[in-house]
């Protein structure tokens, strides 16, 4: 849906209280209320992968959670990989969730499962290991067995009003050019900045691209604490960049950004921090922390899109909303990752990934303002039910962070 073809059916101007305040989705054991009522496969280590995959496809609308890496991680970031798995199962987007582990002595299932239940008590969270059943063909078949009694339930399930200020929604850019900054994030800010007044939770995050600008988001903390925290992550980021011989502003901007028009880690950095628009900064949040008050927060993530975007889906966000310059197909596995793209070229050449075109307030067509609360409307639209590109297409990454401890041992 484009910003022209929203505009014909919302007015750009008036008042907060002409706009949405509510959507309709699916209430939890738990309180929380999903936008989807998802049935997610987990797999607790990526011996369970092919099995959770053979599991899902056999469901129809069961969704099977990607998991990449070796089973031989370090202890702190397997710790980071259950909590994330946990948080993914316990999304309020899964209405239901199976967890798959290999061995039942290696106890990775069992503490998935706990943790998940932990995080949304009540919820149908069901688990259990490959060797524990015979291997995996019989483990393929319970999988399927106990996910044909949690679809059953699903169904049964029916959507209902909730407040706005349920919602959790992330916020994201990558592949930015220098639309993003002029255009894309700023409406990203205004609609952010609409989610707040309304008494919703909105997440910044992805620190490398904060490097320069971390100032300017630390005079907006509600205390000196918050403030401190918004400066000590992204010294952290710069430290672990020169315990290996590197600095950030080395690798940032990307060739990609350079060649869209950026030329420093300040710039992109200012650009990147619209998509937080105006409003107090409430916390700082570890990687896939869940939020604890309502309002704009920060998570500590990598500037690494597929992680960052995973992270906020297990921190309990609803929704993402992505800004591109240059364009990206990427999608998530728990939750809709809504596209914005503010470049007309960009727009022209991969009209199939986009949602919202913000191309018209680079043509002097509209004003952020205005797209911004176009924006904020198509987000009520698919948040009760209508489908964003990259879940039409069936995009379902999920990528979990790894810590560089791990890459010195």
């Amino acid at each position: 849906m484009t910003a022209t073809s929203v505009a014909t059916t919302y007015s750009s101007t008036g008042a907060l209280d002409t706009l949405p305040s509510t959507f309709w989705g699916y209430r939890r054991p738990d309180g929380t209320v999903g936008i989807r009522n998802h049935l997610l496969v987990v797999p607790a280590t990526s011996s369970a992968n092919t099995v959770a995959r053979r599991v899902a496809a056999m469901i129809p609308g069961c969704i099977a959670l990607p998991l990449l890496d070796d089973d031989a991680e370090a202890t702190e970031s397997r710790t980071l990989t259950e909590l994330v798995l946990a948080g993914a199962a316990a999304s309020p987007n899964a209405g239901a969730s199976i967890v798959i582990g290999l061995n039942q002595s290696g106890g990775e299932a069992e503490r998935v499962l706990q943790q998940a239940r932990a995080l949304s008590p009540g919820k149908p969270i069901e688990g259990f290991s490959i060797d524990e059943t015979g291997g995996s063909i019989r483990a393929i078949s319970r999988g399927v067995e106990i996910g044909q009694q949690l679809m059953s339930r699903l169904f049964m399930q029916q959507r209902e009003e909730a407040s706005v200020a349920e919602l959790i929604i992330g916020t994201e850019c990558g592949g930015s050019d220098a639309t993003s900054g002029m255009a894309s994030n700023p409406t990203v800010g205004v609609m952010s900045d609409i989610i707040v007044d309304m008494g919703g939770t909105t997440i910044l995050s992805e620190t490398t691209e904060l490097m320069g600008a971390e100032h300017v988001l630390a005079r907006r903390a509600r205390n000196d604490e918050v403030a401190r925290r918004i400066v000590e992550i992204v010294a952290n980021v710069e430290k672990a960049a020169n315990a290996v011989g590197a600095t950030v502003a080395g690798g940032n901007p990307t060739p990609g950004n350079m060649a869209g028009g950026l030329t420093t880690i300040e710039e992109k950095s200012l650009g990147c921090i619209y998509k937080a628009g105006s409003r107090e900064i409430q916390d700082v949040l570890n990687y896939a922390q869940r939020p604890t008050r309502k309002g704009l927060h920060i998570m500590d993530t990598p500037g690494h899109d597929c992680v960052s975007v995973s992270a906020k889906a297990s921190a309990g966000a609803h929704l993402c909303v992505f800004t591109t310059g240059r364009g990206t197909a990427l999608g998530n596995a728990v939750y809709p990752v809504i596209k914005v793209c503010a470049n007309p070229d960009t727009v022209a050449m991969m009209r199939d990934n986009f949602d919202f075109d913000a191309s018209p307030i680079v043509l002097g067509l509209s004003t952020k303002e205005e797209l911004g609360r176009q924006l904020y409307t198509l987000m009520i639209e698919i948040c009760s039910g209508q489908l964003a590109s990259a879940e039409l297409i069936g995009h379902q990454e999920f990528c979990i962070h790894r810590h560089i401890s791990e890459y010195l041992l």
